[in-house]
């Protein structure tokens, strides 16, 4: 192997180590829609946390969320918590997609679009996997069909870790 193509072998171990670090997950505050209560992300320490970001022009969205219902149904009792951030300018537009794709998890409403940049959202879906102690374990930009298996393992390893499985 040439010098330059271990120095890009080497380079590229590097970037991929970087990027699987986990970091803190940027806390905010939010009305809970289940309990009309204030609380934050921080505020859900201890639970493994599934952030998502959608909007209602988002197609993939349309396949994502029935995974989340599925996620929510299975774990939701057992310290999985789903927050999916709509960030549509209009409240109403959300409403007409959620008629279509109800959701049974947490819905919030960033009409602002304030999150997205502290998060560095680079497309719709895009996913957070957050642990028991509030790191961001990976990102998932975009949703696809064949990725769910993988998903909810790496959840089911984070619930495990946490004691929650």
């Amino acid at each position: 192997m040439s010098l330059s193509s271990r120095l890009s072998v080497l380079l590229l171990s590097f970037f991929l180590m970087g990027s699987v670090q986990a970091e803190p997950a940027p806390d905010f505050s939010f009305i809970d829609p289940f309990t009309d209560e204030s609380t934050s992300l921080g505020g859900l320490q201890g639970q493994v946390v599934y952030l998502d970001f959608w909007a209602s022009w988002c197609i993939p969205c349309r396949q994502s969320f029935p995974f989340m219902n599925e996620l929510h149904e299975r774990y939701g009792d057992r310290g999985l918590t789903i927050l999916a951030v709509n960030v549509d300018e209009q409240e109403a537009d959300a409403e007409r997609f959620l008629q279509q794709f109800p959701a049974s998890f947490r819905i919030l409403y960033d009409h602002d679009a304030t999150l997205p940049p502290i998060y560095n959202v680079m497309g719709m879906p895009t996913a957070y996997l957050i642990d028991h102690n509030g790191q961001i374990e990976e990102t998932k930009i975009g949703f696809r069909i064949d990725q769910r298996g993988e998903i909810e393992q790496r959840l089911r390893e984070m619930l495990r870790s946490a004691g929650h499985l």
